[in-house]
């Protein structure tokens, strides 16, 4: 990526030499040049908030800028693309969703993300920091910009405009009011479950802000939900990609020994996933880690895992991330142990798994979804 601060390699994580998807695209580009030809001044903070795989806080980071991200795996590719650049550790501070913003924003930058939830979430979290010199500046690819997007931060913000497209990218402009009188935040937000699910009947959700069907229970979980393998006194179990968590709460209400391992490369969903646990006084133990999906998981080590795998990243269509979410299962099943799959009929899983563990069954499906099991030989 070639910026007015230089040339950059950057890359993905987990990096994968078959990976063809860039880690930075037109908005970013768009942005750096504004910031340049403005001569913004980027000497107080700068807070760069949904930077995709690190691209932005790379160019800038002699500019010492605090990154803001809801992605384990974006943490990952800024860390070693920083690296790569020669940036010396420290120098880019890397926060969570789910951390404290800074007390004082001067320079704010937003790379806007597919959810508005996150995007509303984010926004209010930081406005307190936010003051009438503040530079505030969002980017996005034109499909990912909408009225919404806009309304949304003249709501909490200020007034707000937007650029010329370039390169089918486009700048929001924003300027800050502090006299503004603000929502309050909505998230997380909280809704019981619909009786005739199993043993998550009636329970209570807790979503944070950008976990997927964050005000509803989504039809493929729903599914899913009516056919678990429950009440089979499994020892070990993982909820991987957990969103919420309704799929290994379930679980540990029906088996109550069970010990349930909660991941996701989400800070919201891990997040979402712990208080809905702790929301409805599950017993047992349980464990709730951001991550890369099993790794760092002892290879033989769990019974079983379930999981309703993602087919896309960020605005691509991939398989890459379900495959990977298989083949880790498989290292940490043991001999005996089930991968429990649920996802879209004609994304046909069944093969993936028949290839990986030698065999796949049909426990259920419908004109939309199926459940799979397949079994470490």
């Amino acid at each position: 990526m070639t910026t007015p601060w230089g040339a950059f390699q950057l890359s993905r994580f987990p990096e994968d030499p078959r990976d063809r998807l860039r880690a930075w695209d037109a908005s970013d580009a768009y942005l750096l040049r504004h910031l340049a030809g403005r001569e913004v001044p980027l000497s107080g903070t700068v807070v760069v908030v949904g930077d995709r795989w690190g691209a932005l806080v790379t160019a800038l980071a002699e500019h010492r800028p605090v990154q803001i991200t809801d992605s384990f795996l974006a943490q990952e590719a800024t860390r070693a693309n920083l690296a790569r650049a020669g940036v010396r550790p420290g120098a880019v501070r890397l926060l969570s969703t789910q951390d404290p913003p800074p007390d004082r924003v001067d320079v704010l930058l937003v790379r806007v993300p597919k959810s508005l939830a996150l995007l509303e979430d984010q926004l209010l979290r930081l406005a307190p920091a936010v003051h009438a010199d503040t530079v505030v500046v969002g980017t996005g690819m034109v499909k990912e910009i909408h009225t919404s997007t806009l309304r949304l931060f003249e709501r909490i913000l200020g007034p707000t405009r937007t650029s010329p497209a370039e390169q089918k990218a486009r700048l929001i402009l924003c300027t800050p009011d502090p006299s503004l009188a603000r929502p309050a935040n909505p998230w997380p937000y909280r809704y019981p479950l619909p009786d005739g699910i199993g043993p998550a009947s009636g329970r209570t959700v807790v979503n944070h802000a950008g976990v997927f069907c964050a005000d509803r229970l989504d039809i493929g979980t729903r599914f899913f939900l009516g056919h678990l393998p429950a009440g089979r006194g499994a020892r070990r179990v993982v909820d991987l990609g957990c969103g919420n968590g309704v799929i290994g709460t379930a679980v540990a209400l029906a088996d109550p020994g069970a010990e349930v391992l909660f991941v996701d490369e989400s800070f919201q969903a891990v997040a979402s996933a712990e208080a809905t646990y702790r929301a409805n006084g599950v017993p047992g133990h349980a464990e709730f880690r951001v991550g890369d999906g099993l790794a760092g998981v002892a290879a033989g080590s769990v019974d079983v895992v379930l999981t309703n795998p993602p087919f896309h990243s960020h605005q691509a269509l991939t398989d890459a991330t379900a495959w990977r979410m298989f083949t880790g299962a498989r290292r940490a099943l043991r001999p005996g142990g089930e991968l429990w799959v649920v996802g879209n009929r004609h994304l046909g899983y069944h093969v993936k798994l028949r290839r990986l563990f030698g065999n796949c069954r049909l426990v259920a499906g419908d004109p939309k979804f199926v459940v799979l099991n397949a079994v470490k030989r």
